[in-house]
Parts: structure tokens; C-alpha cells; sequence
């Protein structure tokens, strides 16, 4: 019920932006552009979970995409599930290229909008140069050595796979915030001619603290067995190729988690996209 009047709300009331706070919408152009930034570039924690996949972030997590972020998840300002969505299908396009991808490898990380002054000091996380996206071996460069990155099965769409909310969370926020972002996201692949659906195949199986506070090594034991894939998800699986999918990427801790439930199931995980990742120090090398 929460997440109906949030919606009508959204549409009848007038908002400020939700990345600068100018009037005129809930999102303006330059905030949405920051959204969009250089190009989606390979992030990796520091240090790396065991079974995290190759990750690719849109945008930093600092100044006008983390005001937005907090803005979707927080309260409620589902409008810009749509511009988050434009910018995760990015990060899935580097993450696994495709029709309507770009070949490039873009500029340095950190050097355009939204890449900002600030560094957010949590986990420590490195954007990855010299790696052009798509280079990697298999049809998509998504997978470390020890996955398995073969082709794409023939004619089967991309499954963007959100790491599912508690459902404690989502009762409280109205809405599942990873999910709508991936479903925005799969809307503008589909529209850029790529197949892509979030097929529902993850759940928890038992309660996790809420990771806010914990170190690397904290969130990795509070998340370890906290998923399963839902019966019946193997069918849905076994449709094409995942890109596991979150909102923000922090220690990479429950995008590992998920990978190793999807695996469980029969999944062929290729890569993991995110909207946005902190960053600490950036490795060049």
C-alpha cells in the first residue's frame, strides 16, 4: 500500500532535485549526467570476498549519484528509478557487451562528472585500468579465472539478477530498490535491442544484521549462506547467461553471496553490475 501512495505522490507533487536540490524536477540535467559519468568501469574491493564475479560500476559513490541512490532507496523517490536504471544498463554493457554497446574503454576513472573531490572512506575499493570491457575470454568478460565464462547460449537473453532486499527492509522502504533499478535497467537494454529479463530467483533464508558498521570481514560472515535460490529457479536459469545486479557495491560481500546461491541452482554467472561503488584510491596500473 506504501509503495502505491508513494507513487502518486511522486507524480502529483512538484520535487526538488534529488541529486543538487534545485527546483525544477526530481532530477535535473546536470545530476543526470552525473549519473551517466565517463563510462562504467571494473571496481574491486580490497580486499577481494572469495567467489566475488568481475564487477563493473556506472559512477562513483560520492556527491550528486550517491544523493540520488539515497534518494531512491531512502525515501521513496521511485521517479528515478529510470535515469538509476540508465545507468546501470551501462554497467551491464561492460560487464557483458553487446548489440548497442560501446567498444571503448572510456577515460580515466575518477575524471568525469560526479566523479567528485570527495572519497568515501568505507571499504577500500580500486577502478581497474587498462581493461577494455569485453576482452575478457567467452562472449562476455565478467567471470575470474575459475568461472565458467563460455558463450551465451544461442538466441537466450541476459538475466539481470537483483541481490534481493530482507523483506523487513522492503516492507519499511515501500519498495524493493535493487529490484526496480533492474527492471528500469532491462527495459533500456531490451529498448537498445539486447534481451534481457530479472527473473525472481533469489530469496533469504535466514535474517542478516544490518551490514551498516561492519568491516569487510564482519559483512562476509553476516551474509555467508544468507541465500537460496527459490524452487523452480532452475528452469529460469537455465534461460541464458546472469549478470548479478545491486544498487551499490561496498566490501562486494553479498554480490559473492549471490553468485555462490546462482551457481548452486545450475546459473552460469558472468559478471556483476552495480550503480555505483565507494572508492578509497584508484588503481592505475
Amino acid at each position: 500500500m506504501r509503495g502505491w501512495w508513494q507513487e502518486i505522490a511522486d507524480l502529483a507533487l512538484p520535487a526538488d532535485c534529488a541529486g543538487c536540490g534545485r527546483p525544477g524536477g526530481a532530477l535535473c540535467e546536470r545530476c543526470r549526467g552525473a549519473l551517466r559519468g565517463s563510462g562504467a568501469r571494473r571496481v574491486e574491493p580490497s580486499p577481494v570476498p572469495p567467489g566475488l564475479p568481475v564487477v563493473h560500476a556506472a559512477v562513483d559513490y560520492v556527491d550528486e549519484a550517491r544523493a540520488v541512490l539515497l534518494a531512491h532507496k531512502e525515501r521513496g523517490a521511485l521517479r528515478l528509478a529510470r535515469p538509476l536504471g540508465e545507468a546501470l544498463a551501462g554497467a551491464v554493457r561492460a560487464a557483458c557487451p553487446g548489440p548497442g554497446s560501446g567498444s571503448g574503454a572510456g577515460p580515466e576513472p575518477g575524471s568525469g562528472p560526479g566523479a567528485g573531490s570527495r572519497r568515501w572512506a568505507g571499504a577500500g575499493l580500486h577502478r581497474v585500468s587498462g581493461v577494455r570491457p569485453g576482452t575478457g575470454s567467452g562472449a562476455c568478460a565478467g567471470a575470474r579465472p575459475g568461472y565458467r565464462s563460455g558463450a551465451r547460449p544461442s538466441g537466450g537473453p541476459l538475466l539481470l539478477v537483483p541481490v534481493p532486499s530482507a523483506r523487513r527492509a522492503v516492507g519499511a522502504r515501500g519498495h524493493d530498490p535493487a529490484r526496480r533499478i533492474a527492471l528500469a535497467a532491462a527495459g533500456v537494454l531490451r529498448g537498445g535491442g539486447r534481451s534481457a529479463r530479472v527473473p525472481a530467483v533469489l530469496r533469504q533464508r535466514r535474517r542478516v544484521s544490518d551490514q551498516s558498521g561492519l568491516d569487510a570481514r564482519q559483512r562476509r560472515a553476516n551474509v555467508t549462506g544468507a541465500l537460496e535460490a527459490v524452487p523452480g529457479s532452475g528452469r529460469l536459469l537455465a534461460a541464458g547467461p546472469v549478470v548479478l545486479v545491486d544498487d551499490l557495491m561496498t566490501t562486494g560481500a553479498s554480490l559473492a553471496e549471490a553468485a555462490r546461491a546462482v551457481t548452486a541452482a545450475g546459473g552460469l554467472v558472468i559478471g556483476a553490475a552495480v550503480v555505483a561503488a565507494p572508492l578509497m584510491r584508484i588503481n592505475r596500473n
